[in-house]
This record gives structure tokens, C-alpha cells and sequence, in this order.
């Protein structure tokens, strides 16, 4: 194990447990405030919203667009939303940027985030543009740009607070399809994957950018998941992956706890984990599959015991969630909308169609890639649709980017242009 740690010393003098079980536990997973969706996923990286008062069934177009916003440019973040403001980021001219809007959807502001990703792959030309999504967390929007340009930016004004090349930093390569992640915020402190030599997944100082310690042990290509952060087994861990693991890492130091390798074979792992108490389920594309594995202690960190694994639901980069003790997800290869057991991987229902999806209140909503947005209700009784409806052309390239419910609409992105829906139950 390879650990650079640069924990300041005034965290070690008077009360170092103190500082962790507030910094660390101030995650906005347990405060997300009603009407905001703060970060990928959202504050819980869980991709549920707690909101109530939505349409269990839509009319027979779909519900009212009352929105849409455009000039976002090419990509494929989703949205987070805060304080008031809609946070995005697209690519237009070959230049990145991190974008702001008010609810309105009038542009509040526009920054320049480094430089663009390209290729000449012909399969993937069309895959250009900014794939992270913005974090906010009081007051500060931090962005991840295509080639490792991390800046955090005043959320009110954009005026930029700090930034640092991840790729000069911790000598990281070209990442084959643009960084993706996006990144996480934990208490006082901000995880991201460099993929680097001199940091593979790293801890910055929310306030600076400073490097609070880098953990080296996955060498290689790079990881295109998001992490998530998990209390299990006296350590808050932060569980990510690797072009070929997913593992987990102790907040505090950045040291190994536990590590499995799970990977296909194009070492392109896009899925986030999904952990529950010692079970962590994971899943990644191309015929490969899905996996739950169980957190056993052992020395210093755990064992992760293999509990079943199956070729279905080989999530692409579409998302699963868990409700109520079923996953509910697309498969790839396997294909097709999946209802699984979490604990025995079971098969409860499959239904044709693949691409991104969220939850709200006892339902969820699947955003096909070429466009079909079903309302189902969730249960691993049978697959239900409760109305459909197809999402205007906002420019090229598939529908990929993650849907999002907040504030009684459903914000659903294609490219230059973001549309929003009220979803809201009239009373």
C-alpha cells in the first residue's frame, strides 16, 4: 500500500477524533434540503429523492414542459441543483465550461474549466463534451473539467476560488473518454480520481485544493464511476473503482480497506457502487454483470466475500438504485430494464429498453438513450408503465446524461439543451 498523507497538524493536536466525527460526518446525505439536489445523484449519492406530491400517472403525451433552457453545448452532465440555482456544464467551440442558471432559466454564469476532450476513434467522435456533473456544498460549486481541470467556484458569482491540474499534479495520462467523475464532498474535505501516479484517488481540502493524502495502489487506467461514501465497520469509507477494482478507502488516511476485482473486459468501470450496512453491490458493462459482495472484518480493514454473482443487469453507465431491497437498473449486453434481488441476484422482471434512471416517490423514472422517458412504479412486482412520453432533439449524440427530480419538475438533459417538466401532483 502507497500513501502519501499530508494531514495538517492542527487536526492531530486537541482532539483528532473530535475533528473527524464532525468533519466527516457532516455529509449534506443527512441535511439535504427540501427542492435541492446538490450533487450527482444527489447529497446521498442513493439517486432517490425524498419528494412526495409527484403524478403517479402521467397524461397521454407525458406531463407539461414548462422549461427549456439552452445553450448548455455538448455533453452529457446532468444537473445539480441549490440555493436557488441550476448548476451544469457543456462544451461549446472546444471549450469547456461550468455553467449557472437561475430557476428561470436565465444564465447567471459561465466559466472556462480547461481544455476539451477529443478523439479520433470513429465510434466515439460523437461522444464529445463535459460528462461530470457540478458538486455544490455551501455555497461552492466544484467541477471537474474533461482533462482534469478541478476548480471550485463561487456559486452565486463564478468567480473561481482555486484549481489544479489533476493530469500535472499526479503525472495522470490522456483519459480515454475525458474525466467523468463527479466528485464527491465529505465534512470539510473533496475526493477525486487523478488516476495518476502520484495519486490515484486523492483527498483535497475543500477551502484550497491542498492534498490531504494519495493513495497509489491502482495503477492504470483510469475509472469513469463516482464514489460514494459509506459507514460500515467502525471506518467511513469512500468506495470507488479502478479500470479493474472497485474498493474502499478509509476517509481519514486514504489507506486500503478491502479491494475485489471486478472489471470487464474493456476496463471501463462506469457504474457507482450501492452499499448497504456490509453489503456492497456492483455491476459493470459489456456482457460482464453484477455482483454483491459482503464486508468481512479482518485485521486491520475487510475481506470482500463474494454472495452471488450474474450476467445480468451488466449496467453500461446508466445507474442502479436500490429501494426497498431490489435494484432496479439496465443491462447492456444482458438487456433490457432489470428488477434483481439484492440479496440473491434474482431475476424479477425484465423489460426491453436500456439507458439512465432516478427515483421519487414510490416510482421511478426511466430515461431511454434515444429518448423515451417511462414512468414505473417501484416494485418487483411487475414492470408497470404509468405513462411515456419522447424527449425533444436537443443536438447530437445519444440521451445519456442522468435525469433528475427536484422541486416538483424533472429536469431531463440532451446535449445543448435541458428540459424541464412539471411532475407535480395538483392538489
Amino acid at each position: 500500500m502507497n500513501i502519501k498523507n499530508n494531514y495538517p497538524a492542527r487536526l492531530i493536536a486537541g482532539g483528532l477524533i473530535m475533528v473527524f466525527l464532525t468533519g466527516f460526518s457532516t455529509l449534506t446525505i443527512f441535511g439535504q434540503k427540501a427542492g435541492e439536489w446538490p450533487s450527482f445523484h444527489g447529497s446521498d449519492r442513493t439517486n432517490k429523492s425524498s419528494e412526495t406530491g409527484l403524478l403517479k400517472e402521467w397524461p397521454q403525451n407525458g406531463p407539461p414542459l414548462v422549461q427549456t433552457i439552452s445553450g448548455l453545448g455538448e455533453g452529457y452532465a446532468s444537473v445539480a441543483i441549490a440555493g436557488g440555482l441550476i448548476f451544469t456544464a457543456g462544451t461549446a467551440n472546444k471549450q469547456p465550461y461550468a455553467l449557472a442558471y437561475d430557476i428561470q432559466g436565465k444564465l447567471v454564469w459561465k466559466k472556462p474549466n480547461g481544455a476539451a476532450w477529443s478523439t479520433t476513434a470513429s465510434w466515439a467522435i460523437s461522444y464529445t463534451g463535459v460528462r461530470s456533473t457540478p458538486t455544490y456544498d455551501d455555497g461552492v460549486v466544484y467541477h471537474l473539467g474533461e482533462m482534469g481541470r478541478l476548480a471550485a467556484f463561487k456559486a452565486r458569482t463564478g468567480e473561481e476560488l482555486w484549481s489544479r491540474d489533476l493530469r500535472k499534479d499526479f503525472e495522470a495520462g490522456n483519459p480515454e473518454y475525458g474525466y467523468s467523475e463527479s466528485v464527491l464532498v465529505d465534512g470539510e474535505y473533496l475526493f477525486v480520481r487523478p488516476a495518476g501516479k502520484k495519486g490515484y484517488y486523492v483527498c483535497l481540502e475543500k477551502a484550497t485544493g491542498k492534498l490531504v493524502w494519495a493513495n497509489t495502489d491502482f495503477q492504470g487506467k483510469e475509472g469513469y464511476a463516482s464514489a460514494i461514501v459509506h459507514d460500515f465497520g467502525g471506518y467511513r469509507q469512500m468506495i470507488g473503482a479502478s479500470s479493474k477494482y472497485f474498493f474502499g478507502l478509509d476517509t481519514k488516511t486514504g489507506r486500503t480497506l478491502w479491494r475485489v476485482e471486478f472489471g470487464n473486459g474493456y476496463e471501463l468501470n462506469n457504474t457507482d457502487a450501492i452499499a448497504r450496512n456490509e453489503y456492497v453491490f456492483l455491476s459493470t458493462g459489456y456482457g460482464k454483470g453484477s455482483m454483491l459482495v459482503r464486508l468481512k472484518p479482518s485485521g486491520n480493514g475487510f475481506t470482500a466475500e463474494k454472495v452471488w454473482e450474474s450476467g445480468l443487469m451488466d449496467n453500461h453507465h446508466g445507474g442502479v438504485l436500490l429501494h426497498e431491497g431490489y435494484l432496479y437498473g439496465a443491462g447492456a449486453n444482458s438487456r433490457g430494464w432489470f428488477c434483481l434481488d439484492l440479496m440473491t441476484g434474482k431475476q424479477m422482471w425484465n423489460s426491453p429498453g436500456k439507458g439512465s434512471l432516478t427515483f421519487a416517490d414510490g416510482m421511478l423514472y426511466l430515461y431511454d438513450e434515444k429518448g423515451t422517458v417511462r414512468l414505473v412504479k417501484a416494485s418487483p412486482e411487475k414492470f408497470e408503465v404509468a405513462g411515456e412520453f419522447k424527449v425533444p432533439d436537443g443536438g447530437g449524440g445519444p440521451y445519456w446524461a442522468h435525469p433528475v427530480v427536484c422541486g416538483g419538475r424533472l429536469y431531463l438533459r440532451h446535449s445543448n439543451k435541458l428540459f424541464v417538466y412539471d411532475i407535480s401532483e395538483k392538489k
